[in-house]
């Protein structure tokens, strides 16, 4: 997400700065196929495709991870403010709940909720806050120390692939250009 929201490839950055309605209403329409390939679980911020799976209530929909972060990525991609806090916690819930299908060595909410962090601690690179986050809204205090390993894991994980976080990149965006002072003149 950082380096897309500068650097587009093929041209596509061009098209984005020349003919933003364009660019936004293919993004549009690129996330309505994903949400139509899905089933609709990738519209919103899946928030209640995320509590089905930390209850048990539903299994993982078939790919509904991968095309959730595709969706999340186009949004932000787009131009258009959107979230990635609550879609980051519904895509590490995907991936929880296929590795319990995939590998059942734990509970299934247990899996859901630590992938949850994980993934979310990866996206912000902020353990801390996604350790506090997952366990206030789970209500959870029984895995606080899986939760703390596992954040730790997914903010290193994520800083070997991009080094800079992304709130702090999106950040300095809006931040002016440093303005020297004279004792640097």
């Amino acid at each position: 997400m950082v380096r897309m929201g500068t650097a587009l490839p093929f041209g596509m950055q061009r098209v984005r700065s020349e003919h933003p309605v364009v660019f936004s209403a293919g993004c549009g329409l690129l996330i309505a196929l994903i949400g139509w390939f899905s089933s609709g679980t990738t519209f919103g911020t899946g928030y209640s495709e995320a509590k089905l799976l930390l209850q048990n209530d539903a299994a993982p929909t078939a790919g509904f991870a991968p095309w959730k972060a595709f969706a999340t990525l186009i949004s932000y991609v787009s131009g258009i403010p959107c979230g990635v806090f609550a879609p980051s916690l519904a895509v590490g819930a995907g991936l929880g709940a296929h590795l319990f299908s995939w590998w059942p060595i734990a509970p299934a909410g247990a899996m859901v909720i630590l992938s949850m962090a994980a993934h979310f601690s990866g996206v912000v690179q902020a353990p801390l806050t996604a350790l506090v986050i997952v366990t206030e809204m789970t209500g959870n205090r029984s895995l606080t120390l899986p939760l703390m390993a596992v954040v730790l894991i997914g903010r290193g994980a994520s800083a070997l692939v991009c080094r800079p976080a992304l709130y702090r990149t999106l950040a300095e965006r809006f931040m002016p250009a440093k303005v020297p002072v004279a004792s640097e003149l």
